[in-house]
């Protein structure tokens, strides 16, 4: 069962980096495995600390660019442009194989909090720096997201091993 969950990681840690659920497609696929066959080599302890630890990354995620827009002296709504605009970003590039959620997500970030700093300052540096905040915190976001992925698929994998 080991050698499976480390398929399946191996798997979805790419996808997350790529903007898709990964860790949760990991994480459900692991609970469904448990679900049906009781016998299964894995903890519901090591699934609940995956599923808790998934859910942090995305909080962080979605927490960052915001914080980061702020950071390069954005506004509250350039924070908020920056957070719906990875979203929708993410979203609208999903028909673009392998690459299209995780640059859709990047240029949404930037372009949304462009657009909600310059609604305020109509200053076209001012949005810029702050635009470009909010890319810095996306891309440390998807890093983190990544990296707590893989320790949420080693959480797994010792738990199918023991």
């Amino acid at each position: 069962m080991a050698f499976l969950v480390l398929i399946a990681a191996i798997i979805a840690l790419p996808l997350t980096a790529l903007g898709l659920p990964g860790n949760w497609l990991l994480i459900a696929g692991v609970g469904i495995w448990k679900s049906l066959d009781a016998t299964a080599g894995i903890s519901w302890t090591a699934i609940l600390i995956a599923f808790v630890l998934a859910l942090v990354a995305e909080l962080i995620e979605f927490g960052l660019a915001a914080r980061y827009t702020t950071k390069y002296g954005g506004s509250r709504r350039a924070g908020w442009g920056a957070l719906i605009g990875g979203v929708v970003g993410a979203v609208v590039g999903l028909p673009i194989p392998l690459i299209g959620s995780i640059i859709g997500a990047f240029a949404g970030a930037f372009v949304g909090a462009f657009v909600g700093e310059f609604s305020l300052s109509a200053r076209y540096a001012n949005a810029g720096r702050v635009a470009w905040g909010a890319l810095v915190g996306r891309v440390i976001a998807t890093g983190v997201k990544v990296g707590i992925g893989v320790v949420l698929s080693v959480i797994l994998i010792a738990s199918a091993i023991a």
